[in-house]
């Protein structure tokens, strides 16, 4: 099933009352609607402990009502003593009800937030990349957080918008038994005022959505900022680079407050209506006790429900209209990657076994390179020179090649399906990322050792311990703190540029594969250990091939082969 097809992806123990969010045909508004109904099985028993909350709340002035009526004014001791426990049982169902109630909607939204953060970082770590407009990493950080829990919290537009109007029904139903003049005028209203919450929400829903890109700006500004300081320190280019992340920082500021503008005259304009709508039904009700109409038990209870619903008629524009708002701009960017096609369509046929041929190079024309014929067959290290990244971005798939085509032991290298193809040929990029965790766990953990039940065997271990050596990276268990023991930090960032690319190589040395390019390996260290890497590797994978992109005289020294391009 193609991924623009297919539903978000859920864990193998999600529940099957979860119904899976499909991005099939979805527009934004779509997509905050399939959002909110995804997890029944903890909305539908949430909304009712809420909905009988708000019943409870609604309860309170009617019995306190009665209980003057029928006790106080008639001096029944009994009957008070009735009315008594009547109230303290709604008091009891009100507190429990809600405490419930609230605890399985915040699971709820968690549910679904994880599910749709999975979903968005499962798109962006794809191998096949994304097509489309550039974004940058503190971009698409910021729609896996930010946007990603703006649009999950929609799922509680299925749970407190909705108690709330069952409030506003229930009130509109008690005073319609009381005096029907009233209850209509809360009938009415409610209906009125979700259309005009609608009305007046647009301008807030603009200045969500351009906030939110604003924040998503800035957020990239300061990753890319970070991730690139020690070059910045190097040029003195920290003033320059100041500047821009202020010119960015301001931006975001003033779509911020444009947005909690917005948002304050929406809460205004809500409050105003309900505000009147309450006022008017209270002087009614107070004319209607002077004229006999109604008695002062039902007065009581009139003013308590109009105070009461003054709360829910209020909310709902509160929660509806900013979270609706909200949600929807962030589902347009969630949207946005989800949907994203890939940058190169790959094929789904199984990794081929070896034939003989190698891999089989044909007219390739990519950037630089033009007609490029080749054939490696032979295992060895081949060392290819003047390559510069265009033929390492066609063997990693990244790109299609304008013309000419990649074989590997027969077989179209687009039409091998991922990650099959990580078993046959895989390329490890020049500046290659760590993972948050110790050495030793990312050199086994990222080259996917293990048997079939995820324990390392002693041959998985053998070949990390010879990957680690041969890269150069067995001294680091005894220069840094831990040995090979010792946290990377995020993106290696503990270590140095020379550790970080030993420990990245090893890395993809340790991978079980046939043919392995390397693109400019060690460019971080110096000639000495340079020369004893490159002799190292030739000799570790002397029994497979190993295409190295580079023009440094170590790797030259020690290649069974040299094409020059």
């Amino acid at each position: 099933m193609s991924l623009l097809n297919r539903p978000l992806l859920q864990p193998a123990s999600t529940p099957p009352e979860q119904v899976p969010i499909s991005i099939d045909n979805a527009n934004a508004r779509r997509l905050v609607w399939r959002t909110m109904f995804s997890c029944p099985r903890l909305t539908v028993p949430a909304a009712i402990l809420l909905i009988l909350h708000q019943f409870c709340e609604a309860l309170v002035p009617v019995v306190m009502g009665r209980a003057i009526d029928q006790a106080i004014s008639t001096g029944d001791s009994g009957a008070l003593f009735t009315w008594i426990v009547v109230l303290a049982v709604v008091f009891l169902a009100l507190s429990t009800t809600f405490r419930f109630g609230s605890r399985l909607g915040y699971l709820a939204v968690n549910t679904v937030g994880h599910r749709l953060r999975s979903a968005v970082t499962d798109r962006i770590l794809d191998p096949r990349g994304m097509a489309g407009p550039q974004r940058s990493a503190g971009t698409l950080l910021s729609i896996a957080t930010s946007d990603v829990m703006r649009l999950a919290m929609t799922v509680s537009l299925g749970l407190y918008p909705v108690a709330e109007l069952a409030a506003v029904v229930f009130c509109g139903a008690m005073l319609l038994s009381i005096s029907w003049p009233l209850g209509l005028a809360i009938l009415v209203a409610a209906p009125l005022l979700l259309w005009f919450m609608d009305v007046v929400g647009a301008p807030l829903r603009r200045r969500s959505e351009h906030e939110q890109q604003r924040a998503g700006e800035a957020a990239g500004s300061a990753a890319d900022l970070m991730t690139g300081y020690r070059v910045i320190a190097g040029m003195a280019a920290q003033p320059e680079a100041a500047h821009r992340y202020r010119q960015s920082s301001r931006r975001a500021l003033t779509a911020v407050v444009h947005a909690r503008r917005a948002e304050g005259a929406f809460l205004v304009a809500t409050g105003l209506f309900t505000s009147l709508l309450v006022v008017g039904v209270g002087v009614a009700a107070g004319l209607l006790a002077v004229h006999g109409s109604i008695s002062v038990g039902q007065l009581i209870a009139v003013v308590g429900l109009t105070i009461f619903v003054i709360a829910p008629l209020s909310m709902i524009g509160a929660n509806l209209g900013a979270v609706w708002a909200s949600g929807l701009a962030s589902a347009q960017r969630v949207l946005g990657v989800l949907t994203a096609p890939p940058a190169v369509t790959t094929g789904d046929r199984p990794a081929p076994g070896p034939d003989g041929s190698g891999v089989s190079i044909r007219g390739l024309t990519q950037g630089d390179i033009d007609g490029l014929d080749l054939d490696i067959a032979a295992p060895g290290m081949t060392v290819i020179t003047g390559a510069g990244g265009d033929l390492a971005a066609v063997l990693s798939r990244a790109v299609r090649p304008d013309a000419g085509t990649v074989l590997v032991n027969g077989t179209d290298l687009f039409d091998i399906a991922y990650p099959d193809v990580l078993t046959l040929l895989r390329v490890a990029p020049h500046s290659a990322d760590l993972f948050t965790g110790s050495v030793i766990d990312n050199v086994a953990g990222g080259a996917m050792v293990g048997d079939a039940a995820g324990e390392e065997t002693a041959a998985d271990l053998t070949r990390v311990d010879r990957s680690l050596l041969a890269a150069g990276a067995d001294d680091l268990a005894d220069i840094l703190p831990d040995g090979l023991d010792t946290d990377v930090g995020e993106s290696g960032r503990f270590l140095s540029g020379g550790q970080r690319q030993r420990v990245a190589l090893a890395r993809a040395l340790a991978a079980d594969t046939d043919y392995l390019v390397l693109v400019d390996p060690t460019t971080a260290v110096d000639s000495v250990t340079e020369s004893m890497i490159a002799a190292r590797i030739a000799e570790l994978r002397r029994d497979r091939a190993t295409i190295v992109l580079t023009d440094s005289p170590a790797f030259l020294a020690v290649a069974d082969r040299v094409v020059v391009l």
